[in-house]
């Protein structure tokens, strides 16, 4: 597959890593978003990278040295007692500029607790002739390691590499598929790139899902647990609530319920989700994320959410290999799955965006109780979006099917807003988000290739 994205990630640590002085920069992220392979993608053979395991400290000394000794002959005839020992011999081989990559650090640090204090002295001592990268999947000890102030490297990093999920259009571009197809195969595998090389290598995305997520011996079936694993003490509480939450809880309250104990105990690990990336919490539009007490979640990860939505469900019919149940399960609720992911990636495409030559600001659901025609109705609107001059109110639909008419959609959504506190006195603009072209056309939709444009 070829290396798409990463840009500006590419240009940014090739600057500093080229400087006039020696630096130290760590980067983060989440497992399979290719930390790896943006640190390859850079270095020459110049360099040093290892990548650790989880053996004792003595035995990853031996090894970092065995891979040292490609570019310093014979560096491995010795054994180093210490951290500060191979550090400092390296140190005194290095007669022009080279980087030191020292990859899943976190499993250094685990048997070696000092390594973070041994480098800080190279660090502060001023002698350090190398660049020194570290980089790991556990988010929370790279975070600490840069942010924590009891951390020895606080305030030492030249900079901080977080890499996220890749953006939308490079699955397209990666895979060479159409917009909608795109959005079809982002609403299962995310932007992380691991997944598309697999998905790439079974050649098409049934048998992809069927080999890698479908099966007890996919490589993907684990997944979330090696995910979790990274960062999280009590696998069983996260996995229920990421299992709850995958199967339709989205209030708190009612996922409290379902794990059986109070929603306050709820508030740490809902918070490190968050924190991690993995679920989102949902508010309406026009409310503070801080004082509003009306709010949803949902899983912020397409992969995670087809894995808790489909996988562990049928995880007993896919042990047996009694697959009957599950194709019925996707084909009875793929698309609204895929749905689901359309009405996020058309917010996420609104947001800071221009349409019809307004921009806008941040775009969110709405939901609530409108009176319309002397009677209250449930409403739910996909995307609502204000202007950055304050002066328009965007409403949107979104339909991930085959068929809509747009004139009735239009005519709904103009008499709701109507009735809605927050676009009195604004100009309010209409807008269908659709799969394909509609019947009745009214010249407000945008369609899958219109969207992915605009990422």
């Amino acid at each position: 597959m070829e290396f798409v994205d990463r840009k500006k990630e590419t240009e940014r640590l090739t600057q500093i890593l080229n400087g006039d002085s020696p630096c130290l920069v760590i980067i983060r992220g989440r497992r399979r978003l290719g930390k790896s392979t943006l640190i390859k993608h850079i270095l020459t053979e110049g360099d040093i990278y290892y990548e650790a395991d989880r053996t004792d400290a003595s035995n990853q000394r031996d090894l970092l040295a065995s891979i040292a000794s490609h570019v310093f002959p014979d560096f491995d005839s010795v054994h180093y007692p210490t951290w500060e020992a191979l550090f400092m011999a390296i140190n005194y081989r290095v007669k022009k500029k080279l980087t030191l990559c020292l990859d899943e650090f976190p499993y250094m640090a685990k048997v070696s607790p000092e390594l973070p204090s041994v480098i800080q002295k190279l660090l502060d001592d001023g002698k350090l002739k190398y660049n020194l990268v570290l980089c790991g999947s556990s988010q929370t000890m790279m975070y600490d390691l840069l942010y924590d102030e009891a951390s020895p490297l606080y305030g030492h990093s030249d900079s901080d590499f977080k890499l996220n999920p890749i953006k939308l259009p490079y699955l397209g571009e990666a895979l060479h598929l159409d917009a909608v197809e795109t959005i079809e195969e982002y609403a299962l595998w995310g932007g992380v790139p691991r997944y598309w090389v697999l998905r790439e290598k079974s050649g098409d995305k049934d048998k992809a899902l069927r080999d890698n997520v479908l099966s007890s011996q996919g490589i993907l079936y684990e997944e979330p647990q090696r995910l979790f694993n990274d960062d999280m003490n009590d696998i069983v509480k996260i996995s229920t609530i990421m299992s709850i939450i995958g199967k339709g809880a989205t209030r708190l309250k009612e996922i409290a319920s379902r794990c059986e104990e109070p929603a306050t105990n709820l508030s740490r690990p809902i918070g490190k989700l968050i924190d991690l990336g993995y679920i989102e919490r949902d508010i309406p539009f026009g409310e503070s994320l801080k004082s509003t007490k009306r709010s949803l979640y949902r899983i912020a990860d397409p992969f995670l959410s087809f894995h808790f939505r489909f996988v562990a469900p049928m995880r007993s019919f896919i042990e047996l290999e009694r697959y009957a149940p599950v194709d019925a399960i996707l084909r009875e609720q793929m698309s609204g799955h895929i749905g689901g992911w359309w009405e996020k990636i058309c917010r996420d495409a609104v947001t800071g965006n221009v349409i019809d030559g307004i921009m806008y600001g941040e775009a969110r659901r709405w939901w609530g109780s409108v009176m319309i025609d002397g009677k209250p109705q449930e409403v739910e609107l996909d995307v609502v979006a204000e202007s950055m001059d304050k002066k328009t109110i965007l409403i949107g639909e979104c339909k991930w099917t085959s068929s809509e008419n747009a004139r009735l959609l239009t005519e709904k959504l103009k008499k709701i807003a109507e009735h809605l506190s927050f676009t009195q006195d604004k100009d309010v603009v209409v807008k269908l988000f659709l799969k394909n072209s509609p019947e009745e056309p009214q010249g407000n939709h945008l369609l899958a290739e219109d969207i992915v444009k605009l990422y």
